[in-house]
């Protein structure tokens, strides 16, 4: 089903395994998509796609200008997919206070420089997915600072959806389990794999987010956990 048929789509993180799969879904369905990251080099399997590589964007002045760019070329925006983030296992005693900031800089800040370049190019009725993270519900220990930032992400698609409910602009965040990345698994090599969550089907949550069908609803943190 052609759900995005002629929208214009960011996607950040997009040269990760799950910002591919987005890229991928969205394209399948008939979106133009520009993805960002922070990587210089993009991934083969995005060479159909408009890419944008080494951008920090939590950097406010570096977000706006990469998005300028991509409102050039796309003449505006319908959509736009934080997904640029970062994991660090570490206990508060055993940890650092840096931990807790690079979290907070790349999971929270890079989304909230992303939605604010993106705002003055989104038309009325756009939309705005988040990554989140289920995890960030009751924190483990050594999640301390992945849940915390994941958590303001949580917050930030709440405060940012009632802002903009009178342009008809959803905000939603999408909150995964464990995703099977390659990463994951070499992390965990003895997981059963099977349990976690394919970038493919979050991906095709996304997509739903992102298209008309999807229209009521807004503000939402939706669970796709899986088997875990």
């Amino acid at each position: 089903m052609m759900q995005l048929q002629g929208k214009r789509v960011v996607v950040t993180g997009a040269f990760g395994a799950l910002g591919a799969a987005v890229v991928e879904a969205a394209r399948a369905a008939g979106a133009r998509v520009a993805a960002i990251d922070r990587s210089a080099e993009a991934p083969p399997a995005l060479a159909a796609a408009s890419t944008y590589g080494g951008v920090d964007l939590g950097d406010a002045a570096a977000a706006t200008a990469v998005f300028e760019r991509v409102g050039t070329a796309f003449g505006g925006l319908d959509a736009l997919v934080n997904i640029a983030g970062t994991f660090r296992w570490e206990t508060v005693e055993g940890g650092s206070l840096d931990t807790w900031d690079l979290l907070y800089a790349v999971n929270l800040r890079t989304a909230v420089a992303a939605s604010r370049a993106a705002l003055p190019l989104l038309g009325d009725g756009g939309r705005i997915v988040n990554i989140g993270a289920a995890a960030a519900a009751r924190a483990g220990a050594g999640m301390g600072a992945y849940a915390a930032s994941k958590a303001g992400v949580a917050r930030l698609t709440e405060a940012l959806a009632e802002e903009l409910k009178d342009r008809a602009i959803t905000v939603n965040a999408v909150l995964p389990s464990i995703i099977d990345t390659p990463q994951n698994r070499a992390d965990m090599a003895d997981a059963d794999f099977a349990r976690w969550v394919a970038p493919a089907d979050l991906a095709a949550v996304i997509v739903f987010l992102l298209s008309d069908a999807a229209r009521a609803i807004t503000g939402a943190s939706i669970p796709v956990t899986g088997r875990v």
